[in-house]
């Protein structure tokens, strides 16, 4: 039989590359036309202090970029750069930000594993939760930030970790996303070991409680990690 071999798989099997709703919806994010998240409000929030003119900022994980607007509207004198690995997403942001002052060419198509370099300021939201595991792209990121880094993931005490069907993806779309909740010491500990003083802090949106993402639970945790 012929072999049949193909180098677009990581597009392919990535769920966010297969839901129209998703995309709609970060396009409105993206325009401006989406109330804010409570998540980006928060971490703008967390950021603010800490950020001094001419700083950089990489959002890793940023969809459409729509956090640009979070740092826009509160003043924060941030030099904002976006990646995700969703090149649909990213094409959403190229084509509405401009028109809201962020040139196109500061959101790339990057993996997190494919990242090297350094910025001032990281956030990363809601991304580690959906992958394997959180220590080597956590440790990559950690790696990069001069300053500081903003993270919010699922975390609590005791970890568990889910596989799962992901049941709102495009009709006839079969494709499964991890669902991991991380210990919350272990994700302290990591950070606190790699030259960093980190706070946990309550995710304002679920207020400590399980938030149901996708029928499934998620113990939504900030992570503030500043350089010493």
């Amino acid at each position: 039989m012929i072999a049949d071999i193909r180098t677009d798989g990581w597009t392919a099997h990535c769920i966010w590359e297969h839901s129209a709703t998703v995309r709609e919806l970060y396009a409105r994010r993206a325009r401006g036309e989406a109330e804010e998240m409570v998540c980006a409000a928060q971490a703008a929030e967390l950021l603010a202090p800490l950020v001094s003119p001419g700083d950089s900022l990489l959002d890793a994980g940023c969809g459409s970029g729509y956090f640009f607007h979070s740092l826009k509207r509160r003043g924060i004198p941030a030099e904002y750069h976006g990646i995700d690995a969703a090149p649909s997403l990213i094409a959403i942001g190229q084509r509405e930000l401009p028109r809201h002052g962020l040139s196109a060419d500061r959101l790339k198509v990057l993996r997190i594993e494919d990242l090297d370099g350094a910025v001032d300021h990281v956030l990363c939201m809601n991304v580690l939760s959906n992958i394997d595991n959180f220590h080597r792209p956590l440790e990559r990121l950690l790696k990069l930030a001069r300053k500081s880094l903003v993270l919010r993931e699922s975390a609590k005490n005791g970890a568990e970790y889910r596989y799962v069907r992901d049941a709102y993806l495009d009709p006839g779309v079969d494709l499964s996303v991890h669902v991991n909740a991380y210990d919350a010491g272990d994700i302290e500990d990591f950070i606190g070991a790699r030259g960093f003083r980190v706070r946990r802090i309550a995710d304002r949106r679920s207020g400590g409680l399980p938030e149901m993402v996708i029928d499934h639970p998620h113990w939504w945790t900030f992570f503030l990690a500043e350089r010493m």
